[in-house]
């Protein structure tokens, strides 16, 4: 039978009837627990009548609120320098999380001070809560043991990382530890000191005109989360903008896929009336967000500042006129004089040293295959065949990085259950280097044919067009057709969902000068469809709207 609290026989001394816990912070109400750390008040939380398994548990059997969880994974896999234990320390840590009792534990630690490190001490904290709670009888406990080991942990205290002094204060708290006692008193005064000093705060500037709009297009918060009803407001102060400020404006407006006309129209407003202070570097920046979403202005003297700053700078800046012209050929505004320059012998030779000479030979290519499928009527000097390179090999970073939100692989697993795998190619890269979703090879009477037996590729450059024939149709002498399925997913588009972006859109139509028949898979309909067979329904029903056919053994 067990004998109530303040029995004689009792083998806690100490323990009188009506002493009772207070807790961490909180004044002992029998001045049993001031000064130095005394067992009665770890034993009066854990032995009261008023201590349940339940908050015994909770306190001293489960790891603590991470960070600080020390269960024997947590110390046994690393040291708080980072390596891993030598053999005798990793010994000693299993000795003391097998101590029988708290004597114990001071034995290990006391007699081994070589092998005993700074992650030791929490493990023997832990251990001791969990003697102290075990059932049906926690072992008996002498003050001066625990004396003894808030010395050892006192003593050692200067040792320790921020990490371990976290973890001991929290558990000499939780352990009942007096909150005014020295034990805790030393790991506060430590931790307090580890902690970095908090830098005085910066006066803040009392900011102006464009600064303020500098300083809000600056800010991290609004570049994550667009608030476009901050930015439309910029365009209303016209005379507080600052280059600085428009080409922030600019990198906001094409990083989040804003097509925001009030402000497009001030950035081109902005770049004719300042034309003669801005150099080819900064006009790069400012032309960025019309090419990449398929904006032209309505400002009439934009194409003329354009070709003006063009001329005046492109043997200074290689790469910023080579940008500028990338953002003119998605809006079908090449200017041949810069395309004079750019294909001169001069300029290839002289970008073929510099570190960005790749990219530029990239976009050099592009701009090429622009010439060839969009301006008939230039006559000037081209990219030697031997300079071009493959335009984009390979998807765009844009698809890679979200290919996980993309349709592309249920849509490729419809496809194989409709048609079968050998009748169409995913990701094939077609001359003269745009990737394509999803390629089958049609017969002229619409029958799907196996890609192997057919060459998947149209020739590029196209052969010229029969007399009377339109020019945006180019004929091929091999009777199959090549149908392209384009993937439009939401981020193809501009934030408002209805207008390709400016690569996008590049893309399409090149693809389709060069003959190809493109089949749009336009998001809003793909995410209307509900799993695989409804899919496979909304592909059957395109492909046969192409006039499309295909033998019973695809599905």
């Amino acid at each position: 039978m067990r004998r109530p609290r303040g029995d004689p026989g009792s083998r806690y001394p100490g323990l009188t009837e009506g002493a009772t816990y207070a807790g961490p912070g909180e004044p002992c109400r029998d001045g049993a627990c001031r000064g130095s750390p005394s067992p009665n008040s770890m034993l009066r939380v854990l032995l009261s009548a008023h201590a349940s398994s339940a908050r015994l548990s909770g306190l001293l059997l489960l790891p603590p609120v991470q960070p600080y969880s020390l269960g024997p994974s947590k110390w046994g896999d690393r040291l708080p320098g980072g390596g891993p234990h030598a053999g005798p320390v990793q010994g000693l840590q299993r000795l003391l999380e097998q101590a029988r009792n708290p004597g114990e534990l001071l034995r290990w630690l006391g007699q081994n001070p070589t092998k005993v490190r700074a992650h030791h001490y929490p493990v023997a904290l832990r251990r001791l809560g969990q003697l102290l709670g075990s059932r049906p009888r926690p072992p008996p406990i002498e003050q001066a043991t625990l004396q003894d080991l808030s010395q050892l942990i006192i003593r050692n205290c200067p040792s320790f990382d921020i990490h371990t002094i976290h973890v001991c204060l929290h558990l000499a708290v939780l352990l009942g530890f007096p909150s005014d006692g020295p034990l805790v008193r030393t790991l506060e005064q430590e931790r307090k000191v580890r902690l970095p000093p908090k830098p005085p705060l910066p006066l803040q500037p009392v900011l102006r005109g464009g600064q303020r709009l500098e300083a809000a297009l600056s800010c991290p918060r609004l570049l994550r989360h667009p608030r476009q009803h901050l930015i439309r407001s910029l365009a209303a102060r016209p005379e507080e903008l600052t280059p600085h400020v428009m080409v922030l404006l600019a990198q906001h407006l094409a990083r989040h896929r804003l097509r925001e006309p009030q402000l497009l129209e001030a950035i081109a407003h902005f770049l004719v009336v300042q034309e003669a202070q801005l150099n080819s570097k900064v006009v790069q920046k400012l032309v960025l967000p019309f090419g990449r979403l398929n904006y032209l202005p309505l400002e009439q003297q934009f194409m003329p500042c354009l070709e003006r700053i063009l001329a005046r700078e492109a043997g200074v800046a290689p790469l910023a006129t080579v940008n500028i012209l990338m953002s003119l050929c998605q809006l079908r505004c090449l200017p041949f004089r810069a395309l004079h320059f750019v294909f001169s012998p001069g300029f290839i030779n002289h970008i073929s040293g510099t570190p960005h000479a790749l990219i530029v030979r990239r976009y050099l290519s592009l701009l090429d295959t622009a010439v060839e499928l969009e301006l008939p009527g230039y006559r000037g000097p081209r990219l030697p065949r031997r300079q071009q390179v493959p335009i984009f090999p390979q998807p765009l970073i844009t698809d890679r990085a979200r290919c996980k939100y993309s349709h592309k692989d249920i849509v490729a697993e419809g496809l194989r259950q409709l048609l079968g795998e050998e009748k169409y190619r995913q990701d094939l890269t077609v001359p003269p280097g745009y990737c394509t979703d999803f390629l089958l090879c049609v017969s002229s009477s619409g029958a799907v044919l196996p890609v192997r037996t057919q060459d998947p590729f149209l020739p590029y450059p196209p052969r010229p067009c029969p007399q009377g024939q339109a020019a945006s149709h180019p004929t091929t002498r091999d009777p199959a057709q090549r149908v392209v399925l384009v993937l439009q997913e939401r981020w193809h588009f501009c934030r408002d969902g209805r207008v390709l972006l400016g690569s996008r859109a590049l893309r399409e139509r090149h693809l389709g000068l060069m003959g190809y028949q493109l089949l749009p898979l336009p998001f809003e309909e793909l995410e209307s469809q509900r799993g695989l067979p409804q899919l496979k329904s909304y592909l059957r029903q395109k492909l046969q709207a192409l006039g499309l056919r295909w033998g019973p053994e695809g599905g």
